[in-house]
């Protein structure tokens, strides 16, 4: 599986950005998904993640009610809509997926990776 991660950029705090993820060489319909991101000097850490269906979604705290994350299974793709940005969110994200489903998404142990994409937001 090759995941490409698209949608980051430059926004103002308030603003909003979606961040997409598609994959490709397998379907993920059955595969959890999910976001973390890398701030500069800081350590990777969980944002969001999605079970194959869309059912069970779950988020870390610092984002809770900011962000959404959605999938599309007929696109291969897993979003995540951004609100309110925060400067403290900038970083680079990335999505991640595997097929043993969203628990796994949640320790960052995962099988695949994309090669992230830069939020900036400016205060």
């Amino acid at each position: 599986v090759q995941l490409q991660a698209s949608g980051g950029g430059l926004v103002q705090a308030g603003g909003s950005l979606r961040l997409s993820c598609t994959a490709s060489g397998r379907t993920i319909s059955s595969y959890g998904m999910g976001w973390f991101r890398q701030a500069p000097g800081k350590e990777r850490e969980f944002v969001a993640a999605i079970s194959w269906s869309g059912g069970s979604t779950y988020y870390a705290d610092s984002v809770k009610g900011r962000f959404t994350i959605s999938r599309d299974n007929a696109k291969n793709t897993v979003y995540l809509q951004m609100n309110s940005l925060k400067p403290e969110d900038t970083a680079v994200y990335y999505c991640t997926a595997d097929v043993a489903g969203e628990r796994v998404v949640l320790t960052g142990t995962t099988d695949y990776w994309g090669q992230g994409t830069l939020v900036t937001v400016s205060s």
